[in-house]
């Protein structure tokens, strides 16, 4: 897909793009937050700072009516650096299980691939649906837990564990079942 320079330079793909470098203060905040406590503090405000961003992106698209193609990829990819990014280096500080690492970074991995395959074959790009943010929503809670410092054996951890994994799944089956149906519509309309 070939994008213009007015679809690519809005303001909330600038918000996007804000939200992935968010990322980088946030991994070397959080990669010190067990030296230094009052850094959790400071993690947690990037990690609002994303969330707002993630609102407001999408807020001032339909405002200003800024919905682009590529606007859809730099979104929901906005979310999945700064996702993976977090996760990876909860995972290297040992605060979150291997298999959670892994469930949240082939989620994204599935998705990414899935949606580059079948905007190729649909000619344009899937955005993203509620399932998906509510997802994405449900592991930013669990890792903001973790960040927070909430203890492995209360069970409000294992709810947030369990709920985003659970939601993890189902977006995955949500979105092939999402690819699925539009490829079809496209080879029987086409």
């Amino acid at each position: 897909m070939k994008y213009n320079k007015k679809d690519i330079f809005t303001i909330s793909n600038f918000v996007s793009i804000l939200r992935m470098l968010l990322v980088l203060p946030t991994a070397f905040f959080l990669s010190k937050i067990n030296e230094v406590d009052s850094y959790r503090i400071i993690v947690i405000m990037f990690f609002a700072g994303a969330y707002l961003t993630d609102l407001l992106d999408g807020f001032l698209a339909r405002k200003f009516n800024q919905i682009t193609e590529f606007g859809k990829i730099i979104d929901p990819l906005a979310d999945k650096v700064f996702v993976t990014i977090i996760v990876f280096q909860l995972y290297w500080m040992d605060a979150i299980p291997e298999y959670y690492f892994w469930i949240i970074v082939l989620r994204d991995l599935v998705i990414f691939i899935g949606g580059i395959f079948v905007s190729n074959i649909i000619g344009k790009v899937l955005p993203s649906n509620l399932l998906g943010k509510i997802t994405v929503a449900s592991i930013a809670v669990f890792l903001l837990a973790v960040v927070s410092g909430l203890e492995e054996t209360t069970w409000i951890y294992s709810f947030f564990k369990i709920t985003s994994i659970f939601l993890s799944f189902a977006s995955v089956i949500g979105y092939a079942i999402r690819a699925y149906e539009n490829i079809k519509w496209v080879k029987e309309n086409a």
